[in-house]
């Protein structure tokens, strides 16, 4: 029988992801991604600027009030950010 070098797509994509060192990168805007969900379209509309670094996602919000609200819920929003994406990828939030 000949041996075939036949893979699911699904699967070579994931093997260049891993190679080139980019699944990490995709984890992190999947976080990001699901921000509206986990968070809700009204926080969401505060929000401004978001991005990843350290395991730390950073979210700049336009009013001290919500800031502080949100500062309250932070483990919980890791918690459901995590949940949504499949992985562990966050460990804590930072409002600014």
């Amino acid at each position: 029988m000949k041996k075939t070098n036949e893979i699911l797509l699904k699967d070579a994509i994931s093997l260049f992801l891993k190679e080139n060192n980019l699944e990490s990168k995709l984890n992190e805007t999947r976080v990001i991604i699901a921000w509206e969900e986990v968070a809700g379209k009204l926080i969401s509309r505060h929000t401004n600027h978001m991005y990843v670094k350290d395991r730390i996602l950073f979210v700049k919000v336009d009013s001290a009030a919500l800031r502080e609200e949100l500062s309250y819920q932070r483990s919980k929003l890791v918690q459901k950010l995590n949940k949504a994406t499949g992985l562990e990828v966050i460990d804590d939030i930072k409002f600014n």
